[in-house]
């Protein structure tokens, strides 16, 4: 009669330590490399959305109004031939975490901001919840 050989408790216990020190180790890296592309894709959209405010300003005299807002580079002006748009190929886009980027004139910063307020949603903060702004 053969005995049929399988693993022991112990053996499978350093086999899942093992994968948890793996996981520990790798988990962590993953994660801080997508929290830096979710930041460089906000990065990348607000400097679209800033060509596309500068082409409309080009053809308009003027930056959108604040009630009008990023609207503008989609919706035809009323009453102004001067509008030649739409200035996005696209609907406006929502920021990386899912919300709509914020368009303020005059700005703060320069003519006007158009920023995220990253992972936190919340103004302020640092690192993956930092705001993004335009340059």
């Amino acid at each position: 009669m053969q005995r049929q050989r399988g693993f022991t408790l112990l053996e499978l216990l350093v086999v899942m330590v093992i994968i948890g020190l793996l996981v520990g180790y790798v988990a962590p890296r993953y994660f801080a490399q997508l929290g830096k592309s979710e930041i460089n894709a906000a990065q990348a959209q607000i400097d679209a959305l800033e060509t596309a405010l500068d082409i409309y300003r080009l053809d308009m005299g003027f930056y959108p109004e604040q009630d009008k807002g990023l609207q503008a580079l989609v919706d035809p002006a009323e009453n102004n031939p001067r509008w030649r748009g739409p200035y996005l190929e696209k609907n406006i886009p929502l920021d990386p975490w899912g919300q709509p980027y914020q368009y303020q004139i005059p700005g703060d910063r320069g003519e006007y901001d158009l920023f995220s307020y990253g992972k936190d949603r919340q103004p302020g903060g640092s690192g993956e919840n930092a705001d993004i702004y335009n340059r």
